[in-house]
């Protein structure tokens, strides 16, 4: 089946790198001496989820979104949101791991397809969590929301690739993710195959659906290498 791919591209986060957020957050404010617990991380979440659709949505910009999570916690702890962002983002980089199977995959596909990411993450931490893995060699493109403008679903951020790419044919290219709305829906509006990377088996929402879906990254190679 590789035979049929010129490109296969893929989110960053969730699809490629495990993002334990809680984790990151607690560790984020330790030095602060803040025991930060589920329920804060709960709350934390029902402010940064909606800033993730706004931007998605084109109606907020990365740095406000950056920003606007952190300002309860920066008026508690009298310091600025972007300090906290910062220091949350390196907090990030630093607990960051593939995923299972991730090396894997990426081993057996490089210099048998050319790869690419595309990812709503943001640029302080995706360049070093690719550094520090080991992983950023695998990789022919590396196309950053924060960087284009335009954060995934939005056409613009795929044309943007796209062109970088050097304009294949578009049936041609895959991409693979794990959120329906943002890679699946991107992808084929872009005119991409689409393949779910669907772990928790979650029912496909209205109006989407992918060329495949898979489980795990185990259950992809093994598709793609077959």
């Amino acid at each position: 089946m590789l035979k049929d791919w010129d490109w296969i591209l893929f989110d960053a986060d969730d699809t490629l790198f495990h993002f334990d957020a809680f984790a990151g957050l607690q560790r984020l404010f330790h030095p602060y001496g803040v025991s930060f617990s589920r329920e804060d991380y709960e709350q934390y979440q029902a402010v940064n989820k909606p800033l993730w659709v706004e931007y998605q949505n084109g109606a907020i910009t990365a740095g406000q979104l950056q920003q606007q999570r952190f300002v309860a916690w920066a008026e508690k702890l009298k310091v600025t949101p972007m300090a906290l962002n910062k220091a949350y983002l390196e907090a990030m980089a630093e607990i960051c791991q593939p995923l299972t199977g991730a090396v894997e995959l990426l081993n057996a596909l490089k210099g048998r397809v050319k790869m690419g990411i595309i990812t709503n993450g943001f640029t302080a931490l995706q360049q070093v969590r690719l550094q520090r893995t080991g992983l950023l060699g695998h990789f022919d493109l590396l196309v950053i929301s924060e960087q284009v403008g335009y954060a995934k679903p939005h056409p613009a951020i795929f044309d943007y690739a796209l062109e970088k790419m050097e304009n294949p044919d578009r049936q041609r290219v895959m991409m693979v993710g794990d959120n329906p709305d943002a890679d699946i829906l991107g992808g084929i509006s872009a005119g991409m195959a689409t393949c779910w990377l669907n772990a928790e088996q979650r029912p496909l929402p209205p109006g989407i659906t992918p060329t495949w879906q898979v489980k795990t990254l185990q259950e992809l190679a093994e598709m793609l290498l077959a």
